[in-house]
């Protein structure tokens, strides 16, 4: 088991667990009772409830201790419990969390006032605290949750009392209001700075109120802090239907919350009253698609009878013998290719029919997307192995992290490369969400950066346990960036990894602002690989603003917008006129600083993409090609 406090050194985001009343409610468990109890008179129903959320995907859970504090377990005729009562609730936290995922002590308010508002003194406040963080503590947890907290004087001795019991990393929430703030009139800023000075490790917002407002109050507590931040609203606030309370807020609903938490800043996300494991399960899916596992692979040797075998002992294939792509970016020269996307179902015969009127152009490669927007269609690979064979052009796999897990992924490179493919682009893929079959799941065993580290081994003969498969792959590797990402540090500590684990060319999103491009080039000039730019040209005023609002990644100008807008006004072919000269003028400006361009077929028509190439003066088409607006048919 790693120590937590190596996720607190880590850049990637985490996943904590949901309610765990709200599962006891829903299960017929009435709110009449001590919740924390439980631990003691109903172990398998606590277990059972932790173990929905590991199958969910957590990566924390939270014991059911919330309310086990001296004060509040009196209330109940259970105070003489409390040891065994939050010992045994880290144990069946534990047992259920396995050794993969981290245990949390929950610990909630006294339930009391303490001074200056109430008789409870700040003493005495910090002794119950530390008395039950020493049960949690001896039960086996790895870190605590203070949570649900309005009174920062109470949060205070919690923190305190935790401390004077052990060092184990603290996350320490409070709860706001719909107006921002505590129930005694602390801003997020406030709490966020105090926080920061006692010494918790990471700072939050829980419970209280849904989603939006937690959003709000993580973008003012990023402005004066630098320690990690979390976030577990509510799944928005709960309204009574015949006696029982309902929290509104959708898995999917709470889901897109989890992708504006993270740009908001937050590096661990959850859920509170309301939640449920569905909620989860998607929140966890959206988390790995934005911010994935930055971890290099992990895996155990089984076979001691084979001897590891280092990468610097089995000599790779030369990028200048792989392919003619490998070949023509290892030597420095200019690449061309178009992203034409798979057929959605059997038939390929047009989608080649079209793929070879790139062949005839002169266009090195064909670049085939693995599952586009998560939607459905032929395989990418299988994509890539019929254009080969059948056009003669080389391919350019795009393979996502997405729907397999590591041995599938290992099986379909083997395989790949036993049919000679040769050219990949490594992306971590859209969430399933994105597609018309939501409740898919997502793998994300790794992510891009994991991926890239799995195609370097194939590439010097080694499997995943660094066991020789023979023969090495000759893989071209290529990884995506994206120079307009919201987090552009982010963005860059990501690119830095995937040049080290062993990325040898990047292709970017779509390049509209070609400032922005310049100003991206100049900051990876320490790890500058070859960089391929995406160009995309617009069609219409519409697939302008698609483009800008909901393709990730993707910045139009005001400018362009702005272009795109009149032309559409005028005609169709006034905006398709308009969206080819943007896409011309953005290679311009930036063919001297790129070693190469992938040009996207606005829907299949790849005589429109072709004419983009026309202002590269080294590119020669092999024969004319007719270039009218659409179909593929000479």
């Amino acid at each position: 088991m790693k120590n937590f406090r190596e996720l607190l050194e880590s850049d990637s985001v985490y996943v904590f667990d949901g309610a765990i009343g709200t599962r006891f409610y829903d299960k017929g468990i009435y709110i009449n009772r001590s919740y924390d109890e439980l631990n003691l008179t109903s172990p398998d129903l606590v277990r059972e409830v932790h173990e929905e959320y590991v199958k969910s995907g957590a990566d924390i859970i939270e014991t059911n201790t919330f309310g086990a504090t001296r004060h509040k377990l009196k209330q109940y005729g259970l105070e003489g419990k409390l040891r065994e009562i939050n010992i045994k609730g880290a144990q069946h936290a534990r047992a259920a969390a396995g050794e993969k995922v981290f245990v949390a002590g929950a610990v909630g308010p006294l339930d009391l006032r303490i001074e200056p508002y109430g008789p409870t003194s700040l003493e005495e406040a910090k002794e119950m605290f530390a008395e039950q963080a020493s049960a949690l503590h001896e039960g086996g947890v790895d870190l605590f949750v203070l949570e649900t907290f309005a009174d920062l004087a109470e949060i205070r001795q919690a923190i305190e009392g935790v401390r004077s019991v052990c060092e184990l990393p603290i996350v320490a929430q409070v709860q706001i209001q719909t107006d921002g703030k505590t129930v005694f009139g602390a801003t997020a800023e406030m709490i966020a700075a105090r926080l920061d000075e006692w010494g918790a490790d990471v700072i939050g917002i829980n419970c209280g109120v849904g989603p939006t407002h937690v959003l709000r109050a993580l973008e003012d507590m990023r402005a004066v802090t630098s320690k990690k931040l979390s976030a577990q609203p509510n799944a928005g606030l709960p309204r009574d239907v015949q006696g029982r309370q309902f929290y509104m807020c959708s898995p999917e609903y709470m889901s897109k919350f989890a992708k504006r938490f993270i740009k908001a800043g937050a590096s661990f996300i959850g859920g509170c009253c309301g939640t449920t494991p569905k909620h989860i399960r998607l929140i966890v899916d959206s988390v790995r698609a934005i911010s994935p596992r930055s971890s290099r692979i992990e895996v155990r040797d089984d076979a001691p009878s084979k001897k590891p075998v280092e990468l610097a002992e089995v000599e790779p294939v030369s990028p200048l013998e792989r392919s003619n792509w490998s070949r023509k970016i290892a030597r420095g020269e200019f690449v061309t290719s178009v992203e034409v996307l798979p057929p959605k179902g059997v038939t390929a015969a047009k989608t080649l029919a079209s793929i070879g009127i790139l062949k005839d152009a002169g266009v090195d490669a064909v670049n085939i997307p693995d599952g586009p927007r998560a939607q459905t269609r032929m395989s990418a690979q299988a994509t890539a192995i019929l254009v080969e064979r059948e056009v003669g052009i080389e391919a350019v796999l795009h393979y996502c992290c997405r729907d397999r897990n590591l041995l599938g992924m290992m099986s379909d490179l083997l395989g790949a490369a036993a049919l000679g493919l040769h050219n990949l682009l490594i992306i971590t893929g859209d969430p399933p969400k994105m597609g018309p079959y939501p409740d898919a799941t997502a793998v994300f065993d790794i992510d891009s950066i994991g991926l890239t580290n799995m195609v370097n081994k194939l590439n010097h003969g080694l499997d995943l346990g660094n066991n020789p498969i023979g023969e090495p792959t000759a893989f071209s590797i290529g990884v995506g960036v994206n120079p307009g990402a919201i987090n552009l540090d982010e963005e860059i500590k990501r690119f830095e990894w995937k040049v080290e684990a062993g990325a040898e060319y990047a292709i970017t999103q779509p390049v509209y602002d070609t400032e922005q491009l310049h100003e991206f080039l100049d900051r990876i000039g320490h790890v500058r690989i070859p960089i391929v730019a995406g160009i995309f040209p617009l069609v219409s005023s519409r697939n302008a603003e698609f483009m800008h609002n909901e393709v990730p990644g993707v910045r139009v100008t005001q400018d362009i917008l702005e272009r795109m807008r009149k032309a559409s006004d005028k005609s169709k072919e006034h905006a398709r006129e308009e969206g080819l000269a943007i896409a011309r003028e953005s290679l311009e400006e930036i063919k001297d600083v790129i070693q190469g361009v992938q040009v996207s077929a606005p829907f299949g028509n790849v005589k429109y993409a072709l004419k983009v190439f026309d202002v590269l003066s080294t590119f020669s088409k092999g024969r004319k090609v007719s270039t009218t607006a659409a179909g593929v048919e000479e």
